[in-house]
């Protein structure tokens, strides 16, 4: 059965591009169906979407229908992947606040195929803390997102905000619609985020990981096709769809959950930044300021990589280093000393590779000694690089 691409197309001048996307898809044998808002008919005639993709457009919520069906029910259904480009800072605001007041919006909301987004305006708009905030929300809500590309746009200023090129975003549309379920049946289990060890009732030594890498590469791994635990300490992301999710708190937690499901597992990546030292002791009661220095005796937690490489069997065994100095080197030692398969190193004082962020610069290192360079790419495009390379190991 052909796959289904419905477009949504919003009011910017890069529509142009659209076309051609339009094009290639139709000519790759995908049905489609194009969602057109007023302001992009201003921009493009819908006759010439209609042209392209041997499908009517619609324009109006209110319109006839070509057969009877709630339409925009009816669209969100049939569709395998929901496209939208250009997409404005107004589309993009509607979506992360639930708006639902044009066609395409509507349809939004109603659709339960995977949305791709790829913007496109101004680079100060782009760059604007409110649709920065947007899109960051709508990423952890599930939605995709192509990344603009910097040079000269139509305004004349040159920065982000470009659509990137028909090609670009055909092949990443192919690529979420085709990706090839090459892990099933394969058991991985991942681990996220921080661990908290409690000092008091109110206080406790953490750090400032996300669990964003982690998140992402579950996500992957069940889109193709495995089935995944996710042992992940306190973060504010939702698990994707299709997790298990186990909920840790301390290092100590962690290491007995991943450890239960160690036997379970042909892959583990651990992505957590784990504490590596506890309070010797935990308060009952809030420690009370008394103008004197406090001093916490701190003991070492347990090594839950090292454990797991000294008893592993047929498991793919993946760490990561986030370090700011020695890079390299630090992640071989600990290859050597933690029985790695392979390790996943990472300069976290490195801009666009930070806990925080959506995208990540790393080098995969192998026992083998033989190494890849990952240059800056969104968290979930190197979670397919990563799990390409566990997958290499089943083989």
């Amino acid at each position: 059965m052909k796959k289904h691409v419905l477009i949504g197309v919003t009011g910017g001048i890069a529509v142009y591009k659209v076309l051609d996307v339009a094009s290639k898809l139709r000519k790759l044998g995908y049905e489609m169906n194009t969602i057109m808002t007023e302001n992009a008919c201003e921009f493009v005639n819908p006759l010439s979407f209609e042209t392209l993709t041997n499908n009517y457009v619609v324009t109006d919520t209110f319109a006839r229908p070509h057969k009877w069906e709630v339409e925009h029910i009816a669209l969100a259904k049939r569709t395998d992947l929901m496209l939208i480009a250009p997409a404005t800072a107004n589309i993009i605001g509607k979506i992360a606040n639930g708006i639902a007041d044009d066609m395409l919006s509507t349809t939004v909301m109603a659709a339960r195929c995977p949305v791709v987004i790829a913007p496109a305006m101004n680079t100060a708009m782009y760059e604007n803390p409110i649709v920065q905030e947007n899109i960051a929300y709508l990423k952890s809500k599930g939605y995709l997102f192509i990344e603009p590309e910097a040079g000269w746009l139509a305004c004349g200023d040159v920065g982000s905000g470009k659509l990137p090129t028909p090609d670009t975003i055909v092949d990443y549309v192919t690529k979420t619609l085709e990706k090839e379920k090459d892990l099933l049946g394969k058991h991985i289990l991942i681990t996220a985020g921080p661990t908290v060890e409690a000092i008091d009732p109110m206080r406790y030594i953490t750090n400032h990981s996300s669990g964003k890498m982690g998140y992402s590469i579950a996500e992957d791994a069940v889109k193709r096709g495995a089935e995944v635990i996710l042992v992940s300490g306190p973060t504010h992301l939702e698990c994707p769809a299709g997790v298990k999710r186990v909920d840790v708190k301390s290092a100590r937690q962690m290491y007995d959950a991943v450890h239960e499901h160690f036997e379970w597992a042909d892959a583990v990546i651990k992505t957590a930044a784990v504490a590596d030292y506890r309070p010797e002791q935990e308060s009952n009661h809030k420690i009370k300021k008394n103008g004197n220095t406090l001093m916490l005796n701190l003991v070492p937690n347990p090594d839950i990589l090292k454990s797991l490489g000294e008893k592993k069997t047929h498991q793919v065994l993946v760490g990561f280093a986030a370090e700011t100095e020695n890079i390299i080197d630090y992640a071989k030692a600990k290859i050597e000393k933690k029985h790695l398969d392979f390790i996943v190193a990472n300069n976290i004082a490195q801009a666009g590779a930070g806990f925080k962020g959506d995208t990540n610069i790393a080098t995969i290192i192998k026992a083998n000694g033989e190494m890849i360079t990952c240059p800056q790419m969104t968290k979930s495009e190197l979670g397919d690089i990563i799990l390409d390379q566990v997958k290499n190991y089943f083989n």
